[in-house]
């Protein structure tokens, strides 16, 4: 993570937007209306987080194939194999859905801004809850 997402985003912001029940019965009613987190994080194994509110998303990176450059989903900047990846994002039972990412997420991210954030998250979320019948 970079500074720029440390000075954004507070523990305290993401426990209201991730778990609001817990941020009430830890710090009361918040009065102020702070605008929902939105944000690409990076995770352990090369796994990317997109958080869009209360919505929580997990890429998983696929193994490389081919050498043919990638086109990012989120900055639209054509990148080498190097520079991207494929990620797999489960959003429902049965539905799978496949988006090509730089692997520098902080400098994508500042490329793409906060309106390429929102279009990503809005192809991304909602995701279905998967139940077991």
């Amino acid at each position: 993570m970079s500074d720029a997402h440390r000075r954004d985003h507070s523990v305290r912001d993401l426990l209201r937007e991730l778990f609001p029940e817990t941020h009430r019965e830890l710090f009361g009613q918040d009065q102020t209306a702070a605008p929902p987190t939105l944000g690409l994080y990076a995770v352990a194994d090369g796994r990317l987080a997109l958080v869009q509110g209360d919505q929580l998303a997990e890429f998983t990176p696929l193994d490389p194939k081919g050498s043919k450059a990638l086109h990012c989903d989120l900055c639209h900047y054509t990148r080498s194999r190097t520079e991207a990846a494929v990620y797999r994002v489960h959003v429902g039972r049965r539905l799978t859905r496949y988006v090509t990412l730089c692997t520098g997420t902080d400098s994508c991210q500042k490329r793409a801004g906060t309106r390429g954030l929102t279009h990503l998250a809005d192809r991304i979320f909602p995701i279905e809850p998967v139940t077991m019948e």
